[in-house]
């Protein structure tokens, strides 16, 4: 609760969440929050996602994009979050077992009974979102207006070229997620701390993924770009991570930068990027690309 205060006392208006975040327990902990907080509900934006489930082992009816689980999904989310409806209801991931025009018009659905404002994708290919934009117009229905994609200097290539069509033909807003490429680019891995004695496997408990990632070719590449980035920011009088973020926010195609912390001074540190916003130059910009490998 005291994340969610601090990050709105410094204008954040937009949380998100998901019905598999601790297998609903975020949405729990988000909706317990908010009802403490007892803002007003036009100052806030809530957005969840659906595809995953919210059980261990969800049956085919407890997970995917079908229109029975779409619509158990948004009430559940809703009673967990204690909301009378979402700002924002994204399509987690594809489903190619779900027909296009069922999610179509189940998501027309929701947002005539009220429960959700606008819905979206995330991580969908840019050929199938605009099906989805193709079937909503014939049914006259609402159709998708966000995308939330993985973007940060070391994952471009989605965001910058799949769906730059989209975005400036149908007005696609994105939401983007990981600017610091899980950390990698604060530059806390890039000095070898957190590896272990053993093969200098990085130690990352929870995220093994992680350091089985930085521990290959690429991720050599990758950490030697975070050290260059740090070598960059230090030059600037800067954080890595504020011109990280910064840098995402710079593309006139993102609509939002979705922010993850542990703590209060980390959380400052990350909105502080919106300063160095304006510093980015196209000259500047070019300069942090080129610290990155395999650059567009």
């Amino acid at each position: 609760m005291d994340m969610m205060a601090c990050a709105f006392e410094q204008g954040v208006t937009f949380f998100d969440n998901a019905e598999s975040y601790a297998l609903g327990e975020s949405e729990r902990l988000m909706g317990r929050a908010l009802q403490r907080l007892g803002w007003p509900r036009d100052r806030f934006c809530v957005s969840s996602k659906v595809f995953f489930g919210s059980v261990p082992h969800p049956a085919p009816t407890q997970r995917g994009l079908s229109r029975k689980h779409l619509i158990e999904a948004c009430n559940q989310s809703l009673s967990r979050l204690q909301l009378d409806y979402l700002d924002l209801f994204f399509c987690h991931r594809p489903d190619p077992e779900t027909p296009i025009e069922e999610i179509v018009t189940t998501m027309q659905r929701l947002i005539t009974q009220g429960k959700i404002l606008y819905w979206g994708t995330s991580e969908w290919p840019a050929s199938l979102i605009e099906t989805a934009l193709r079937v909503a117009r014939e049914r006259q229905a609402e159709p998708p207006v966000m995308e939330q994609p993985q973007y940060n200097l070391l994952v471009r290539k989605r965001v910058e070229e799949e769906y730059r069509a989209l975005c400036q033909s149908f007005g696609l807003g994105l939401t983007t997620w990981s600017p610091l490429a899980s950390g990698v680019l604060t530059g806390k891995y890039a000095s070898g701390e957190a590896s272990s004695a053993e093969g200098g496997r990085l130690r990352l408990p929870g995220y093994e993924w992680l350091g089985a990632q930085l521990d290959s070719e690429s991720g050599a590449r990758e950490l030697e770009a975070s050290r260059k980035l740090l070598a960059l920011a230090r030059d600037r009088d800067a954080k890595p991570s504020q011109l990280a973020i910064a840098w995402c926010l710079s593309n006139p195609h993102v609509s939002s930068v979705i922010l993850g912390a542990s703590r209060k001074s980390q959380l400052l540190e990350n909105l502080s990027a919106l300063e160095w916003v304006r510093h980015m130059t196209p000259e500047l910009k070019a300069e942090i690309e080129a610290l990155c490998p395999n650059p567009l």
